[in-house]
């Protein structure tokens, strides 16, 4: 007779486990929320009680949808964007210091070429000397 009663217990409390278990399971995405201060925690919070009715079909979406907003990021679009402008800023002045540092370059070019012809154009003495002898 106590093994019966045992058993019953055991039974019971196994069930009632088993339902809050359900319903702390359902909540995991709302808590995420709530952590994160997710815009539509609220919206969460009732998808995962409809979850319960559709066996939690949708509660791998819900996960999903709680983990993607951070609230020093947000949802993260908005810093890539952010990000590519700024890369391309920085692409542009990395593009006009090479166009200036050409412009210098061809400039020394030209002013070294210069002297160089304006030495071989002048004679020196040594060219002058071996002329003369």
């Amino acid at each position: 007779m106590f093994l019966d009663y045992f058993a019953l217990g055991v039974i019971v409390f196994v069930a009632v486990f088993l339902f809050y278990g359900i319903i702390v399971i359902h909540d995991i995405p709302y808590e995420i929320a709530k952590k994160r201060n997710h815009p539509q925690q609220d919206a969460l919070h009732v998808a995962g009680w409809v979850s319960l009715f559709t066996l939690h079909a949708i509660w791998p979406f819900l996960w999903i949808w709680a983990t993607l907003y951070r609230e020093d990021r947000g949802w993260g679009f908005n810093q890539v964007v952010k990000r590519e402008l700024e890369l391309e800023d920085e692409v542009k002045q990395l593009t006009q210091t090479v166009v200036q540092l050409e412009q210098r370059l061809q400039a020394v070019e030209g002013s070294s070429a210069q002297t160089i012809a304006a030495s071989q154009a002048q004679p020196s003495v040594t060219d002058i000397n071996e002329k003369e002898s």
